[in-house]
């Protein structure tokens, strides 16, 4: 019996022991995770220190081809729109039904004044042989002077009422023909507004015709290179899709305002007799001659997208962490960009895994290249 106890004891020790051992096993596994869990994740880039060089001398940039002029067809009076017989696309010409309106309220003012008219030219005529006669009867002293100063005065308020009635009858006709959109110009639909059915009101865009004639290639410049530029620069534009059709242009417009999102300003580029397959919307490339400058280049695999805006990662040396910073471009090619604005000389570049990289990652840098 003593024997059985003691037994029993010594497994259940060795049993406990064990469980002791097992417990330390887990204790010791999950701090050690969780020691490396606390360590950083370093990732290895490669990077370049910007500095100012002698930048190229000409400039690329793309744009799109539109119409110098686009004006918005619109109904001079309230009213449903029933129909618009013009779509994107669509050519127009000078006197052209566009669009119509719901006439039934404008030709129902244009018949009560014709209805008023009537009246008013009635009572004209009335009064007219009122005045005749009361004029024969003044002299013969048939009836007072009164009687015909009176029947004066009813003739110049008979055809007072003639021209006013007059005068409303043409506005109601006039406001009828507006019931009915015609094109002023020609040219090509670009944009449509209303629809069928909608309740539209005075001078709501219904569609918008691009102007035949002249074209424009309009371009998002950035500032330094718009500064830069030369008064009259020698602009070459060709189509994107075919470099071999090209046209010179001209500097028309620059717009005096950069785009609060991009930072850019939009300059409109004449073109000089821009052949047939420049149709509006193409897209085309312009390439002008700028003077010499000084101008920060990074190379183009350093350039990440971030809420739609271009940016490059920038160490901080003293933390070796990373951060965005956004930048606006200027001329390039395949390999090298232009930064315009955003990066100062001295600063450190990543130009190499840059998709692997979040705000605030510490990097190591192998070596910096100048």
């Amino acid at each position: 019996m003593s024997v059985n106890v003691a037994t029993k004891r010594t497994a259940f020790l060795s049993g406990t022991n064990a469980l002791l051992t097992l417990s330390t096993l887990v204790l010791l596994a999950a701090c050690q995770r969780a020691d490396e869990a606390l360590v950083p994740e370093i990732r290895p880039v490669r990077v370049t220190t910007v500095e100012n060089r002698s930048a190229s001398g000409t400039v690329s940039l793309t744009g799109t081809v539109q119409a110098q002029t686009e004006i918005n067809q619109s109904f001079r009076i309230d009213g449903r729109l029933i129909e618009r017989t013009v779509d994107i696309g669509d050519s127009v010409k000078p006197g052209q039904l566009v669009a119509r309106l719901d006439p039934q309220n404008e030709e129902s003012s244009l018949q009560s004044a014709r209805a008023q008219l009537s009246a008013a030219r009635a009572q004209l005529v009335e009064a007219r042989a009122n005045h005749a006669r009361m004029r024969d009867l003044v002299a013969q002293d048939a009836v007072p002077r009164a009687s015909f100063d009176q029947a004066v005065a009813l003739l110049q308020t008979a055809e007072s009422q003639v021209e006013s009635v007059q005068s409303q009858l043409t506005l109601a006709q006039n406001r009828l023909s507006y019931t009915r959109l015609l094109s002023d110009v020609a040219g090509v639909v670009t944009a449509r507004g209303a629809e069928p059915g909608e309740v539209v009101s005075v001078g709501r865009m219904i569609v918008q015709v691009a102007r035949e004639g002249a074209r424009d290639a309009v371009f998002d410049v950035p500032g330094r290179v718009k500064d830069i530029a030369p008064k009259n620069p020698e602009i070459t534009v060709a189509l994107t899709d075919d470099p071999r059709v090209t046209v010179a242009g001209r500097v028309r417009e620059v717009a005096p305002r950069a785009d609060p999102v991009t930072g850019t300003f939009a300059v409109r580029v004449r073109l000089i007799d821009p052949p047939p397959a420049m149709r509006l919307g193409s897209t085309v490339t312009a390439k002008m001659q700028l003077p010499e400058a000084l101008a920060i280049e990074v190379p183009a695999s350093a350039l990440v997208r971030a809420d739609g805006k271009t940016a490059v990662w920038v160490v901080d040396q003293a933390s070796s962490t990373v951060s965005l910073r956004n930048v606006q471009l200027g001329g390039g090619d395949a390999n090298t960009v232009q930064v315009a604005a955003g990066l100062n000389p001295g600063d450190v570049v990543v130009i190499a895994g840059v998709q692997a990289l979040r705000p605030g990652q510490k990097v190591r840098v192998p070596e910096a290249r100048s």
